[in-house]
C-alpha cells in the first residue's frame, strides 16, 4: 500500500520542484505519471524539462505519442497513463483518488501555497485521502527547505 505526499510549494514554483522530486522517484527505480488538468500547461511542462542543463537530462514524454508505455516519466491530462506508473505527481490540482494511493508505491501532491483555492483544494484532497483510509504526508518549505509537518 502506497502514500500521498502532499508538497506546499511556498519558496521555488512547480518548474523548480518537480525535477527534483522526479529525480528522487527515477532514484527509487519507479516510472512516474505527471498528472495535470491542462494539455497546454503539461506541453509547458515538457518544455520546461528538455530545457535543463544537459547533465540532469530527464527522460520523458508527453502523452499521445507513438512510445508512451516506454516513456520512464510521462506527463498527461488524462487520469489514466500508459507508462504503468508507481508514482503519481499529481500538480494544478489533478484529480487523485484513494484507489490510487493504494495501489501505487507513491502519490505525490504538489499544490501552490501563494493561491488560496489550491491550499483550499489540496486540503480537501488530504481530508478525503486520509478519511479513506489513506496514509499521508505533509510537507512544506516554508523554512526554506523541506520539512515534514504532519503524517497521518
Amino acid at each position: 500500500m502506497g502514500a500521498a505526499y502532499f508538497y506546499h510549494l511556498t519558496q521555488r514554483p512547480l518548474e523548480e520542484t518537480l525535477p527534483v522530486l522526479l529525480d528522487k522517484a527515477r532514484g527509487a527505480g519507479w516510472r512516474i505519471a505527471v498528472r495535470g488538468r491542462d494539455p497546454e500547461r503539461m506541453a509547458w511542462l515538457d518544455d520546461r524539462l528538455w530545457q535543463g542543463p544537459e547533465e540532469s537530462f530527464r527522460a520523458h514524454g508527453l502523452a499521445g505519442g507513438p512510445h508512451d508505455a516506454l516513456q520512464p516519466i510521462l506527463l498527461t491530462a488524462r487520469p489514466e497513463a500508459a507508462n504503468g506508473p508507481e508514482c503519481v505527481m499529481a500538480v494544478d490540482g489533478a484529480a487523485v483518488s484513494a484507489e490510487e494511493v493504494q495501489a501505487l508505491s507513491r502519490v505525490c501532491i504538489l499544490f501552490d501555497g501563494t493561491d488560496p483555492e489550491a491550499v483550499q483544494h489540496a486540503r480537501t484532497q488530504w481530508k478525503a485521502l486520509t478519511d479513506a483510509g489513506c496514509s499521508a504526508q505533509y510537507w512544506s518549505e516554508e523554512s526554506g527547505r523541506w520539512e515534514k509537518k504532519a503524517e497521518k
